[in-house]
């Protein structure tokens, strides 16, 4: 508003509307006017002068001539414009927008349900942004966010009950410079790594929460503030004000506010870390992104308008967080903590709060944050959480503690230096350096790994097979990579087909049909001096041993069993291997039997009896003895066997506290990686079975959720997924620290794909396939390639949605 020109006072705007709405021939809106009315009395009472417009009381006719006046409000005596929507508003999406977008400067607190405004809407304010100071957004319709318009003003974005919301784009906040709050309490966000690498583009961030924790005394109620009504959400001002924005009593940094606060959380997350998973099957549905999404039946429906509004008016305040002394923070904990118990109860928290050490992580890697679901982040905290981070998680690949440019790391294996400039004289690392082979390639894997949280993922498309009955897809059950052929992989499907294809290009290179001796595929193991041969069995009990230089490409050709050796059947098999010369091969499946196969004869040598109490369903020789192997059952035992020793008594026995679903050897043989039911991943010292490590990986309380995990890199990390879960997790085979996790999504909601099988790729580091699987009936399976050195968007990176079938146990 320029100096000296005097403001158009309200009843100038009002009489100026009632003119524009004759113009237009409608009749004067009533809400409007009575806005206008509430607005002059405010100015009379020495407040704040706002306009307050509710999209529910418009229709599109009244927009017109309300456009019309909105275009001068910058000069005039309104000092700000709140608009507001709820589940009744019938306005066109594109209206409302011209109608908040006309305010510019003036617009503060934009409320929004996107209930009647539906998908369009939303890209459009994406794409284009919005003055507002504040949004807050409740949407079931978006997945990824991805706010690429001009937020400029912005200083509080919430997105509380958002319930398809699961992750971001990579620059989704690099258009809002000034965002200080972010609340995004109950929506689907479970992914650290993004998060952060999200949330670090927002230098100005203090204050955020994923949850609200409750602070009350010994004798109030959770629901309090709700009336009783455990239905309806409870209204939690960010602790940076309270509701009459009154500054409170500093917080001492060195006194806890309860002594208790460390137990509550860690009897919090390890109790309900199981049953955050559990409810998600009876929500798991593969919908499109243009199908409109039904969550009434799984998650609570309140009242939002008087939610945000009550939210609104505690956020809507003057942020001077950032400048504001560490030492004095102010908070409503800052009362009565000497006179008065404290209790903290959580409500609403997205499944991120569920991960073990999410607020440490949280902390150390947000140096800006001051308070945390509503709670504030204190000096002993954060000296906490850099040291729960140092021994959990694994900042960058191989323990490197400093980001380093590609360009550097080359220029010194150019002139052969083989230390890092980052790298002190005294600094001792963990992983061999100097004249290592490997020094150059990890440096390298952690430049790229540690570019980008976003890795590249794509679904295996397979084509270029003449099937004879036009274009059909594959239904993948299991999959080996070749051991000594880069560019192949073989997979086995649902149908009893048998697939060499080149995943590279996606071009079959052999293809086997079932012809009804097969079932399901579930297990695969190619020889190693040979090649071009490998084993195939089926649940059924079907084995034969396939030479693909002697295997038609295509089913049209005349297939009479050529280029095959069949094997005597092994009943419900689940499991195949072959030893390291080529000769042996043993199959287990659901009984507590192993037979031992002769690969030059073609015929079964002996079956050993009775070699756990339960059904033993993965069994794998050694990389380099061609007589030792070992077992994993649902008995809770893993063994070591010794063919030479005619196998009546193992080796070692190792036990778990719950069934083994599988294991399998190191490259080098120095260790077993043992998987049992629900995460329970250790790593086992091959030569006589004590345990070297254990992996911290949090259990979800359910039987059926079983775990499998491989070596990558050789036997420098692990990788684990399970089958209720759409997480793999990569972590440090020296040292168990996490890495990172991968999150699979689908093109509808995005935790209904699962993680039925993995393996790392033996010739690319960093790399590796998994084995999708979906809930949804008759879909099917994908084989998704995953490429942590390669950095993608979300929206390129996530496979197409397809396939599944029921997990379950069998195979590895």
């Amino acid at each position: 508003m320029a100096t000296g020109i005097p403001s158009l006072n309200i009843s100038t705007l009002e009489q100026m509307y009632i003119d524009s709405c004759m113009r237009h021939d409608v009749q004067p809106n009533t809400e409007i006017l009575s806005g206008f009315f509430k607005a002059e009395v405010k100015k009379s009472c020495n407040e704040l002068c706002s306009l307050e417009i509710i999209l529910d009381h418009l229709k599109d006719i009244d927009v017109p001539p309300l456009l019309d006046v909105c275009a001068t409000i910058e000069s005039s005596e309104i000092e700000a414009v709140d608009v507001r929507n709820g589940p009744s508003c019938t306005l066109k999406g594109e209206c409302a927008l011209s109608l908040m977008r006309t305010f510019n400067q003036k617009l503060r607190v934009v409320d929004l349900q996107d209930s009647s405004f539906g998908k369009d809407f939303l890209r459009e304010l994406a794409q284009r942004g919005l003055e507002c100071q504040t949004l807050n957004l409740r949407s079931s319709h978006f997945r990824k966010l991805n706010m690429a318009g001009k937020f400029m003003q912005i200083h509080t974005l919430n997105l509380d009950f958002s319930t398809s919301l699961t992750s971001f784009r990579e620059d989704c906040f690099a258009c809002m410079p000034n965002l200080v709050c972010l609340s995004m309490c109950e929506t689907r966000v479970a992914n650290l790594w993004t998060t952060i690498s999200a949330l670090s583009k927002l230098s100005c961030l203090v204050e955020l929460r994923f949850q609200k924790w409750l602070c009350c005394n010994g004798g109030a109620s959770p629901s309090a503030s709700s009336g009783g009504n455990l239905d309806q959400p409870d209204v939690v001002l960010p602790i940076s004000c309270t509701d009459t924005g009154e500054q409170l009593t500093d917080i001492d940094e060195e006194t806890y506010l309860n002594p208790d606060i460390d137990e509550v959380f860690g009897n919090f997350f390890s109790f309900n870390s199981r049953a955050i998973n559990q409810p998600a099957h009876s929500m798991m549905e593969d919908t499109s992104d243009d199908s409109e999404v039904d969550f009434s039946s799984n998650w609570r429906e309140f009242d939002y308008t008087d939610l945000l509004a009550n939210v609104s008016s505690g956020w809507n305040r003057q942020f001077n967080l950032q400048n504001e002394k560490e030492e004095s923070l102010p908070g409503s904990f800052g009362r009565h903590i000497a006179d008065v118990p404290l209790k903290y109860i959580p409500q609403h928290a997205s499944p991120i709060c569920f991960e073990k050490h999410y607020r440490e992580y949280m902390i150390a890697s947000l140096p800006h944050l001051k308070v945390l679901d509503n709670l504030p982040v204190r000096k002993i905290d954060r000296e906490s959480a850099a040291v729960t981070f140092s021994q959990y998680f694994e900042y960058l690949p191989y323990n490197r503690k400093h980001k380093e440019s590609v360009v550097s790391i080359l220029h010194r294996r150019e002139i052969k230096e083989t230390r890092s400039h980052l790298q002190s004289k005294n600094q001792k690392l963990s992983y061999s350096y100097g004249n290592s082979p490997y020094f150059y390639t990890r440096s390298l894997c952690a430049a790229k790994v540690g570019s980008s949280a976003w890795p590249f993922l794509h679904s295996l498309s397979v084509s270029g097979c003449d099937l004879g009955d036009g274009s059909r897809s594959f239904r993948p059950r299991q999959f080996e990579y070749h051991p000594s052929l880069s560019s192949l992989l073989v997979f086995g499907t649902l149908d009893g087909e048998v697939v060499v294809v080149n995943h590279e290009n996606g071009k079959v290179v052999r293809y086997v049909p079932s012809l009804g001796a097969m079932n399901n595929v579930l297990g695969l193991c190619w020889l190693k001096k040979y090649p071009s041969k490998l084993i195939a069995g089926s649940d059924n009990g079907s084995l034969k041993l396939y030479d693909i230089e002697h295997l038609p490409p295509t089913v049209t050709s005349m297939y009479l069993g050529a280029g095959s050796i069949t094997f005597d059947d092994f009943d419900q098999l689940t499991s195949v291997h072959i030893n390291s010369t080529d000769e042996l091969f043993l199959a287990s499946g659901y009984s507590k039997n192993v037979a031992l196969y002769d690969i030059n004869c073609g015929r079964r040598i002996q079956v050993f009896t009775d070699m756990h109490r339960e059904h033993i369903n993965v069994v794998k020789f050694s990389n380099h003895s061609p007589s030792i192997f070992a077992t994993s059952s649902f008995d809770h035992d893993v063994k070591l066997w010794d063919l030479r020793l005619k196998p009546i008594q193992p080796c070692y026995t190792n036990s778990s506290s719950r069934g083994n679903v599988m294991v399998c050897f190191s490259p080098d043989d120095h260790y077993l990686l043992a998987s049992a039911v629900d995460n329970k991943v250790r790593q086992l010292l091959a030569v006589d079975g004590r345990l070297h490590l254990s992996f911290d990986i949090e259990p979800t309380g359910s039987s059926q959720n079983y775990t499998r995990s491989y070596y990558m890199n050789g036997r420098d990390y692990i990788i684990s997924g399970s089958c209720n879960e759409h997480v793999v997790r990569v972590c440090c085979a020296q040292t168990g620290r996490r890495l990172r996790d991968i999150s699979l999504e689908g093109k509808g909601f995005g935790t209904s794909m699962y993680v039925q099988s993995l393996r790392g790729d033996p010739f690319r580091d960093f790399n590796m396939s998994i084995l999708a699987a979906h809930l949804r009936p008759n879909s099917k399976y994908e084989i998704v390639k995953v490429n942590l050195l390669a950095s993608c968007d979300n929206a390129r990176g996530y496979p197409k949605s397809q396939g599944a079938c029921p997990s379950n146990s069998k195979g590895g």
